[in-house]
């Protein structure tokens, strides 16, 4: 059996594509009913508690909003480091800090138990699809293991190094689309102040040194027509794996200046009542 825990913005489509081309039983556990209701249509089971998961799952997911919600889902009573047994394997979706990524490798290694972390990148679309990109700490040995169970919601799977290396590679990932998206926020700003056309400047600047993912996605999807969701990267979630960034900067020695300036804006957006909704919404705030 496979199991599943946290099934949100990006769990839920992540778990349909597990469920739907696994072939195996899939469980999955969240504190919210609506999408598990929406997914029973595609064959998940409701778990009705995290030991339950982890007691019968040869594989468990996690897709979880934070550090927080990790800790609680892996350690202490009624966790998967007391409930799972040896060689089953935790695949970690979630963003949190490198530190306890290995952390927790080492905890669950001392059992036997392989934990992997192996956070996603791109956008719900990306997610919705199953054209996500997934940065993997483990050895080498391990990721030939793994990379089939990752490969069901995912067109880049890459290893990244040992334990850890997948979340230091999705904060750097992280820290340069916060910055940016503050700098497509300061070029709209001035194109819309000079009276040109947002949209045929936008395509403009995909044909030049400009372009990136950000620019053609999160620029040209969100900020230009102003569509800010709430089910969506949120500024809140933004700062968070800002702060976790700004940690590993911090372990690194490096000061980014950048970063606090894109941090700046994110904090703004939250003081103006946008904390909940997609953080291009910064583009406002410019």
């Amino acid at each position: 059996m496979i199991g599943f825990i946290g099934v949100g913005v990006m769990g839920e489509p992540i778990c349909r594509h597990v469920a739907s081309k696994s072939g195996k039983e899939v469980r999955a556990y969240d504190i919210a009913t609506e999408p598990l209701e929406r997914l029973a249509l595609h064959g998940v089971k409701a778990a009705a508690s995290v030991p339950e998961i982890a007691e019968h799952s040869e594989i468990v997911y996690l897709s979880l909003p934070g550090a927080l919600e990790v800790k609680q889902v892996c350690l202490g009573r009624g966790s998967l480091l007391v409930h799972m047994r040896p060689g089953t394997y935790i695949l970690d979706l979630s963003t949190v800090p490198m530190a306890l990524a290995r952390d927790l490798e080492a905890r669950f290694s001392a059992r036997g138990i392989h934990y992997v972390d192996a956070p996603v990148a791109r956008t719900r679309a990306a997610a919705e699809e199953g054209t996500l990109s997934v940065m993997v700490g483990c050895s080498e040995a391990l990721f030939t293991r793994v990379r089939p169970a990752l490969e069901y919601f995912a067109t880049e799977v890459m290893r990244c190094g040992p334990a850890g290396a997948g979340q230091a590679m999705k904060l750097i990932n992280n820290m340069l689309l916060f910055q940016n998206v503050a700098a497509l926020a300061e070029a709209l700003a001035v194109i819309r102040r000079l009276g040109l056309d947002p949209a045929m400047a936008l395509e403009v600047l995909t044909k030049g040194s400009a372009d990136s993912f950000a620019l053609r996605n999160h620029g040209m999807k969100a900020m230009l027509p102003n569509k800010f969701p709430e089910k969506a990267f949120s500024v809140a979630y933004a700062l968070k794996d800002l702060g976790y960034a700004l940690e590993l900067a911090k372990t690194a020695g490096v000061e980014l200046r950048g970063l606090k300036s894109a941090k700046a804006l994110l904090q703004k957006a939250a003081a103006a009542g946008h904390g909940g909704e997609y953080f291009p919404v910064i583009a406002k705030i410019v």
